[in-house]
């Protein structure tokens, strides 16, 4: 095999596995496809829901696995002022307020391990592995 037929061997078995694991009908409570949830966003899109309470924050470190534009959206209920940041190429900040039911969407360009944290807190709620 001629190393362009290699290469476009390896993006076509990537996306088959990509496929085979975004139609698992188990989904955690960190990623749900928001179309069973409320049919407002892409069925593709990996969702990461987030509690903020009482000090306590969860997820912690959920690990996620996504691809390159793929959408990720953020939903938040949160019971004080926080700041959320995504390490990513574009990088990407959302203020949270004290409310339920706030959504960040947001995608990434560059294929990597993308950490999404809170500032206030220090902590790690999701770290997302994205694909090309």
């Amino acid at each position: 095999m001629t190393r362009k037929w290699r290469y476009c061997a390896l993006v076509l078995g990537v996306g088959a596995i990509a496929l085979g694991c975004s139609t698992s009908e188990e989904a955690t409570p960190a990623q749900t496809t928001p179309a069973q949830a409320s049919g407002s966003t892409e069925a593709d899109a990996v969702v990461i829901e987030v509690r903020i309470a009482d000090g306590s924050v969860t997820p912690v470190n959920a690990r996620l696995d996504a691809t390159v534009d793929q959408s990720i959206e953020l939903v938040v209920d949160s019971d004080t002022a926080e700041e959320l940041h995504v390490h990513a190429t574009p990088e990407h900040t959302f203020a949270v307020l004290p409310e339920a039911d706030q959504r960040f969407s947001f995608t990434v360009e560059v294929p990597g391990r993308v950490e999404i944290e809170l500032h206030g807190s220090h902590r790690t709620v999701a770290t997302v592995d994205v694909r090309p």
